[in-house]
């Protein structure tokens, strides 16, 4: 039996789709790639991160990229940085709109909240 995760009352899921290249292998199977970002609410931490893209490897090393950074405090930019100076695959523009789209959902749900 898969253990469930407990997910606090202070955690919010955030996501965002970009539409992939159409040159890439993934393309045949999703057309968009989604990051989604399970952010603390209180600290602004992210604390886990959802890719859509094949590898095993490209979304744990993705994750690697973003889990601990405070997109409350820091905004995107660094990790936007870090994804674009550290990851090469074809969707990084695709990764990079939808990370973008995921912190715009944020900053909306931040000014409402």
């Amino acid at each position: 039996m898969k253990k469930t995760r407990d997910f606090g009352e202070d955690t919010v899921y955030f996501v965002f789709y970009a539409k992939l290249p159409q040159d890439m292998s993934a393309t045949y199977i999703h057309r968009v790639v989604g990051v989604g970002f399970l952010i603390n609410t209180k600290t602004g931490i992210i604390e886990d991160v959802m890719v859509t893209l094949l590898s095993d490897l490209c979304k744990e090393f993705l994750s690697h990229l973003m889990v601990g950074h405070n997109i409350k405090d820091d905004g995107i930019d660094e990790i936007v940085d870090k994804v674009e100076n550290r990851f090469f695959g074809y969707s990084q523009k695709a990764v990079v709109v939808a990370m973008k789209g995921a912190y715009r959902r944020y900053v909306e749900w931040e000014r409402t909240n």
